[in-house]
C-alpha cells in the first residue's frame, strides 16, 4: 500500500468512534473492512475482532499473534442540569487542559454535536489564569433544553470528540485517535503485504478493545489464542518543541523498537538485525519495567508468552490532534513483514 491509500484508510479509521468500553459498532466496520484479507473472522464478547490469516498453504509452523488496540480515550455523561448542560467524565486518560473549547459529539439515540465551555473567567471571583480548569467545571453545550435532551441522550452515554483527519506538510497527517487507529492501519497493511508471498505460519490477527482502561480486551484474547509469539503494535511519544528529548522518538525515523524485561531478548535482537540488514530505518525504546502497553498483559498471559513491541511515534498523544508521518507506517510494515517471512 501507497502512502496515499494508509492516509485514506486513516481518514476511515479515524472518523469512526470506538471509544474505550463502547467499541462494538467499529468492530463490526473493521470486520468488514479486514475480511478481504481473512476468512476467519470474529467479534468476541469484549468486542475484540480476531481474524486467522488465511495463506492457502495449510503448513502449520508457528502459531503467531500481532496485536493492535481499537479504543479511543472519550468522554461519557454524567448529568444534564436543569438549564441544559452536560455534565461529564473522562474514559481513559484524559488531560483536563484540552478540552475547554473543544467540539465534542454525543452518542445518544442520535448523535448531538456540542461545545465544551466553562464559566468565564470574568465572572470567576479570584480568578488565576494559571490554574488549569477542572473538568468537573466543565460542561457540553448543544443549544438544546433538559426537557429536549432527556429525549435524546442518557447518563452514561459516550462522547467522542469530532475530528476530521487533515494533512499537514510533506507526509504529515493530525486527527484524532491515531493512538491506536496508527497501529490498526499497520495490521492491515502487513495482511496485504503477506498475500503476496508464500507465508507458511498460522498467525492471527487480534485488534483488542478496552487497552486504554484497563486491557481487558487483550487479557482475555491471548489466553485463548495461546500464540508461541506475540508482537504488540502501539505508538509511543513523538518528540515535541520543548519537551523531553529522552524516550521521545522523531517521527519519520521509523518504527520504535523496545528493549527489556517486557520483551523477548531473542526475538528483540532478531527483529533488531532484519532491521539493519534491510537498512530499514528504526529507532529504539529502552524500556526497564513495564512497558505501560498491551506487552505487558499479553507476556504474563497463561504460561508466558515471547512477546514484541513495535511502536510508531506520535505528538501530542491523547489529544484530539494527534500528528504522526505515514512514512513510519510504512516502514513497519515492512519491518514486521520482513521478520514474520523469517520465521
Amino acid at each position: 500500500m501507497e502512502n496515499l491509500e494508509y492516509k485514506k484508510l486513516l481518514a476511515e479509521l479515524t472518523g469512526k468512534t470506538s471509544v474505550s468500553g463502547y467499541e462494538y459498532k467499529f468492530s463490526k466496520f473493521l470486520k468488514n473492512e479486514i475480511s478481504k484479507y481473512c476468512n476467519n473472522i470474529e467479534i468476541d464478547y469484549f468486542s475484540n475482532v480476531i481474524a486467522t490469516f488465511n495463506s492457502g498453504l495449510n503448513l502449520k509452523k508457528k502459531k503467531i499473534m500481532l496485536t493492535a488496540h481499537i479504543d479511543e480515550i472519550g468522554l461519557m455523561v454524567k448529568s444534564i442540569d436543569k438549564n441544559g448542560f452536560i455534565k461529564f467524565t473522562n474514559i481513559g486518560e484524559v488531560d483536563p487542559k484540552i478540552l475547554l473549547s473543544q467540539e465534542v459529539k454525543i452518542h445518544g439515540k442520535r448523535e448531538l454535536l456540542g461545545v465544551i465551555g466553562s464559566i468565564p473567567p470574568h465572572l470567576i471571583e479570584n480568578y488565576n489564569k494559571h490554574n488549569v480548569v477542572d473538568i468537573d467545571k466543565l460542561y457540553i453545550d448543544t443549544g438544546f433544553s433538559k426537557y429536549e435532551l432527556d429525549e435524546i441522550i442518557s447518563i452514561g452515554d459516550v462522547i467522542s470528540f469530532n475530528v476530521e483527519l487533515i494533512s499537514l506538510n510533506s507526509n504529515y497527517i493530525s486527527s484524532k485517535a491515531l493512538d491506536n487507529r496508527a497501529g490498526i492501519c499497520t495490521l492491515i497493511g502487513v495482511m496485504n503485504e503477506l498475500k503476496k508471498f508464500k507465508y507458511y505460519n498460522e498467525t492471527t490477527f487480534n485488534f483488542t478493545s478496552m487497552e486504554e482502561t484497563a486491557s481487558a480486551g487483550v487479557i482475555n484474547s491471548s489466553y485463548r489464542i495461546e500464540p508461541d509469539l506475540a508482537i504488540v503494535i502501539d505508538t509511543c511519544f513523538g518528540k515535541v518543541q520543548g519537551g523531553a528529548n529522552e524516550d521521545t522518538f522523531v517521527l519519520g525515523n521509523g518504527p520504535v523498537i523496545s528493549i527489556g524485561p517486557n520483551f523477548n531478548s531473542d526475538y528483540s535482537k532478531q527483529i533488531i538485525k532484519i532491521a539493519r540488514d534491510e537498512k530499514i530505518s528504526h529507532q529504539i525504546d529502552v524500556e526497564p519495567g513495564n512497558s505501560g502497553t498491551e506487552a505487558w498483559a499479553t507476556q504474563i498471559s497463561r504460561n508466558g508468552i515471547p512477546t514484541l513491541l513495535i511502536s510508531i511515534p506520535i505528538k501530542y498523544m491523547h489529544t484530539p490532534i494527534e500528528v504522526m508521518n505515514i512514512d513510519d507506517i510504512n516502514l513497519s510494515v515492512k519491518l514486521i513483514t520482513n521478520f514474520l517471512m523469517k520465521q
